[in-house]
């Protein structure tokens, strides 16, 4: 049976300001995994153009032979942990798909994001099929909920319940600052709709892996979105020209990083 989850990001910010704050977090989230062999390495990232969509492409290979659960480093194949990552970001829409190639069909995670003007209100906007929709489980991610970050994940410095935007004013996120939100006018907000499908068919462990890959999704997507909001001031005033000179800038580090310097960010996963 295939795991289908919709992950819901509701964060302080504008939709036109995510799409800077995203790749501006991405690129520094980048450089903190990477070393010691291991890490992110950009092959590709370039404009594209298909059946009337525009946007940029990125094909990524994520290094992570340290970073899998013990069950799973025994049965894959040698190389097999190097992970690719193809994404296609036609903002405010983004297709992002996880190949295994050396199990061609037998697993795939395919992530769907919309990122919407609204608080998470939303139902199925992605379209999916209602037979499909409603065997979808949705999972709630609030940023400043200190009991959704792991303990060795916590970062006093990238904890939206304590971070106060000196460039915008947002913040600190108290325990009701969804309710708030929507009785503000001077405070934008968006959701991220990130709808993650997941398939894994090997006999034995098909539940166990799927559920783990969900598990590491959310854990992914509470710190990222933590650290996107914390970094407010870093990217608030930076241009769309200005992340791809960075973005080139960070590929260059990256390539050097992953050669001689020790991993410096994400820990071992769970065995």
């Amino acid at each position: 049976m295939v795991l289908i989850k919709e992950y819901r990001v509701i964060l302080p910010i504008a939709v036109e300001e995510y799409q800077v704050g995203q790749l501006y977090s991405v690129a520094e989230a980048s450089k903190n995994e990477t070393g010691g062999g291991e890490g992110v390495e950009v092959l590709v990232n370039e404009p594209y153009e298909k059946d009337g969509e525009k946007g940029q492409y990125t094909h990524k290979i994520y290094h992570l032979q340290s970073k899998v659960p013990a069950f799973v480093r025994m049965l894959a194949p040698e190389g097999a942990l190097n992970m690719h990552e193809k994404a296609w970001n036609a903002y405010p829409y983004c297709k992002t798909m996880v190949p295994k190639e050396f199990m061609q069909e037998e697993y795939l995670n395919c992530r769907h994001s919309w990122h919407k003007p609204d608080l998470g209100t939303q139902e199925n906007v992605h379209k999916l099929d209602p037979e499909v929709w409603k065997n979808a489980a949705v999972v709630y991610v609030d940023i400043a909920d200190r009991n959704q970050v792991l303990s060795r994940d916590y970062k006093p410095d990238e904890d939206p319940a304590k971070f106060k935007s000196i460039k915008t004013g947002r913040g600190p996120l108290g325990p009701n600052w969804k309710k708030e939100l929507a009785n503000q006018t001077d405070c934008p907000y968006m959701c991220a709709y990130k709808l993650v499908t997941v398939i894994f068919k090997w006999w034995g462990i098909q539940n166990k892996v799927e559920n783990f890959i969900h598990k590491q999704e959310k854990r992914l997507f509470t710190n990222f979105h933590r650290q996107l909001f914390c970094w407010l001031d870093k990217w608030i005033e930076l241009t769309m020209d200005d992340i791809r000179r960075m973005e080139d800038e960070t590929k260059m580090q990256l390539d050097e990083m992953r050669v001689k310097d020790p991993v410096k960010g994400m820990s071992a996963v769970d065995d």
